[in-house]
């Protein structure tokens, strides 16, 4: 059996290197990350709003759009807002058990 090529092959893959790390981030730096993804998430769901609004007061008037665009629009908001819900309750819900444990 050939030894050079089996050796060539392993300069060639590095074991996995434990020192090297990913620098954690500060806490500001995650409170601004978090915050972010907090804002985007509720500019989504405002957008969503928004579209379903538009949508169904153009069916009010009597514009041309289809029924079922409407509806599947009212669905998204209505969807969106109910997960927004959850994950504001179990936030709330994390925060209030943070509050009970004990220092």
């Amino acid at each position: 059996m050939n030894s050079a090529g089996i050796n060539s092959v392993s300069q060639m893959v590095r074991p996995f290197d434990t020192k090297v790390s990913t620098p954690t981030p500060t806490p500001y730096e995650a409170q601004k990350s978090f915050s972010s993804v907090l804002k985007q998430s509720i500019d989504n769901l405002n957008k969503t709003q928004l579209q379903s609004d538009a949508m169904t007061e153009k069916l009010a008037r009597g514009e041309n759009v289809d029924l079922h665009q409407v509806m599947i629009a009212s669905q998204k908001a209505s969807i969106t807002l109910q997960a927004t819900m959850e994950v504001r309750n179990k936030v709330v819900e994390a925060y209030q058990e943070m509050m009970r444990m004990q220092v």
